[in-house]
């Protein structure tokens, strides 16, 4: 008997990095030491936007969501005995991408690599950023100038590289439809093959649109999932062929990394996250024409916390199971000739050709960034009413709610925590990595990276020589601020009174009762402090809010406790709600209620929202907080009426 000829697997990664570089360096390697075959880099909020570690926004933020690198001493240290030129690096980095592929190649070139060799992925997707995920810097022009410039680079000098990856996993985090997440991110590749035409030999051109790949998100509904990559496998095809005339199939080829949903992980009942995951993984597996080239998969308590290595661990032997003790890579497409799957593949392919028309009237991903933005937003409030109102069932939280407590998340250390002491200690390392350079060399350096920046110059080559000299993450990114100015994307949230009140009626009313009886109308100010980008929560908070009928202030992502602070005395709000999911809640609510105290402001209550431990909810309480909201809190209109009544303690007894 002829033996079987199996597929090669697709890459197995996990999403990793916290603490330091030295801790997260052990991760790695010993995730490697498991089977995993590739690595995925999560990097801490401050080097995502362009800060250092002892930035004042950074407070709090220090290797919490991952590694903080600083400098090429942590990028170094971040891969210490891990040969670059035999791995296959993914980074998840978008605004400050140039700049940590510049130290990437410096740590190579340290190594002895030939960066000819390098293989990886930087994701470089800015657009998604301003859309979903919030670590932006710079203005959408020059940030797309950026992609196209690291793109250009990797032609010349590393062609092995991916030198993008369209993402459009936040934006279903954020509530796309599959139709949209379809045709955003088609249009961010679109965008950024547009500009990249006028920087590369038009003989290169083909090879480059075949080095864009995409790294997508697969929910629940593992059917429509996968009938969406067999349509993006398509869609892209037919761009490719007759937007760029690319006559080479293996240049049209949709290639894609995916991690599976995590905005339908829960807190109720985590246990129940493994089947997600696993039907999730299936989406982007089963079908041979639109396989995942590489997969990560959140852990089943990603909901609660930071995941521990044994978390970690469980969720790699899922993809080895399918991969070495299924027959699943032995097979053609399993659903080749399926009329039901045609179907829905051709009706995701007509609904995201109608919202890419809709976006090319407007001129492109770039001028549509506010209409695209206010469509998440609407799409988002449409998922979550679905919940509420038991149409779109949960399970676990708007059904079968009783249950046997999980003997999983028992006892102390169920999820991982950073030691608040790391701060300190990377910011020390800093401060002595400061110290310690050249200082002129340091200068030169900087002053060579403005000048590309302001002629126009692609400034890869002199982010990799200030990488050499010493230059830190905070004053690269700082001559880009300086050079291209800085951004505040759209909210997506209006404060125009809204028409969206079905099944308000009896809030309307209360809110009503109440602004009566405060003299004027509610005022409920919703802020984001610190550097959490993860706006969605605090989106979908402001927006029912204003259909309630209250006056609110919500003005994005990133404020300083001291501007919510005098935006709340300003505004003589009458409830203050903050929005932090990076882990960071305990010391920028400490200093915001130290502040309100400060300015007199005690009677103002403050609610706050995130992935919030107990132990640490009973803190922020003691700290002067009058509620607490975690993930599991998914009724909005409970919220709402909560907010009534810290504003006005006195309606619900009139009512």
């Amino acid at each position: 008997m002829r033996a079987v000829q199996k597929d090669k697997p697709w890459l197995f990664r996990t999403y990793a990095g916290h603490s330091t570089a030295e801790k997260s360096n052990a991760l790695y390697r010993a995730n490697l030491a498991k089977g995993q075959t590739g690595l995925s880099v999560a990097f801490d909020l401050p080097t995502q936007t362009g800060y250092d570690s002892d930035h004042e926004l950074a407070r709090g933020e220090v290797g919490k969501v991952g590694v903080p690198v600083c400098h090429l001493g942590d990028m170094r240290a971040l891969f210490h005995d891990i040969p670059l030129e035999e791995m296959n690096t993914s980074m998840t980095i978008n605004a400050t991408a140039p700049w940590l592929l510049a130290l990437y190649i410096a740590v190579a070139e340290e190594q002895g690599a030939d960066v000819r060799n390098l293989q990886g992925t930087v994701q470089n997707d800015i657009i998604k950023e301003y859309l979903s995920r919030g670590t932006y810097i710079c203005p959408p022009k020059p940030s797309l100038r950026m992609i196209t410039d690291v793109a250009a680079f990797t032609a010349d000098n590393l062609p092995k590289w991916n030198p993008m990856n369209v993402c459009s996993y936040h934006l279903q985090e954020a509530g796309a439809t599959p139709e949209q997440e379809l045709a955003f991110a088609l249009a961010t590749g679109i965008a950024v093959l547009d500009d990249l035409k006028g920087k590369v030999a038009a003989k290169d051109f083909p090879a480059m649109v075949g080095r864009i790949s995409f790294f997508v998100n697969a929910g629940i509904r593992f059917v429509t999932e996968l009938c969406k990559m067999r349509a993006f496998t398509e869609l892209w095809d037919d761009i490719c062929r007759d937007r760029y005339g690319i006559t080479e199939e293996k240049y049209r080829r949709f290639r894609y990394g995916v991690q599976v949903n995590s905005l339908g992980l829960t807190e109720q009942q985590p246990e129940n996250n493994v089947y997600r995951i696993l039907l999730e993984m299936l989406a982007v597996t089963l079908s041979k024409t639109a396989r995942a080239r590489a997969v990560q998969l959140p852990a089943w308590n990603e909901a609660l916390g930071l995941p521990r290595p044994w978390d970690q661990q469980w969720s790699l032997r899922m993809q080895q199971i399918l991969a070495y003790e299924t027959d699943l890579l032995e097979y053609g497409d399993l659903f080749d000739g399926s009329p039901v799957i045609a179907a829905k593949v051709e009706e995701l392919k007509d609904g995201a050709r109608e919202e890419l028309k809709t976006l090319d009237a407007m001129g492109g991903a770039i001028a549509a960034i506010e209409y695209m933005k206010g469509r998440l937003v609407e799409s988002n409030a449409a998922r979550i009413g679905r919940i509420e109102t038991n149409e779109t069932t949960v399970v676990g939280v708007n059904r079968w709610q009783q249950g046997e407590a999980s003997p999983l998340t028992a006892g102390d250390g169920s999820i991982l925590t950073v030691d608040p002491a790391v701060e300190q200690d990377q910011i020390k390392r800093l401060i002595d990595w400061r110290s310690g350079r050249d200082a002129q060399a340091v200068a030169a350096a900087l002053a060579a990276l403005r000048e590309a920046a302001t002629s126009g110059a692609n400034i890869m080559p002199a982010s990799v020589a200030a990488a050499k000299a010493g230059v830190t993450t905070g004053e690269w990114a700082g001559v880009m601020r300086q050079v291209h100015g800085e951004y505040r994307g759209p909210t997506g949230v209006s404060k125009n009174p809204s028409n969206r009140t079905e099944g308000l009626d009896d809030l309307r009313e209360a809110v009503n009762v109440a602004s009566g009886r405060l003299g004027r109308r509610l005022s409920f100010l919703v802020g984001k402090p610190g550097l959490d980008g993860h706006s969605n929560g605090a989106e979908q908070i402001a927006a029912r809010a204003r259909d309630c009928g209250m006056a609110i202030r919500y003005e994005g992502i990133r404020l300083t406790p001291a501007e919510i602070v005098s935006a709340a005395a300003e505004e003589q709000a009458h409830v203050v709600g903050l929005s932090i999911l990076s882990g960071s809640h305990l010391p920028l609510i400490e200093e915001v209620m130290a502040r309100m105290r400060a300015a007199g402001l005690t009677h103002v209550p403050v609610v706050v929202g995130g992935i919030i431990p107990d132990e640490d909810a009973e803190q922020l309480r003691a700290m002067g907080v009058a509620r607490v909201y975690t993930p599991k809190d998914f009724e909005l209109n409970r919220i709402m009426m909560d907010i009534v009544t810290l504003a006005a303690p006195e309606t619900l007894a009139a009512e």
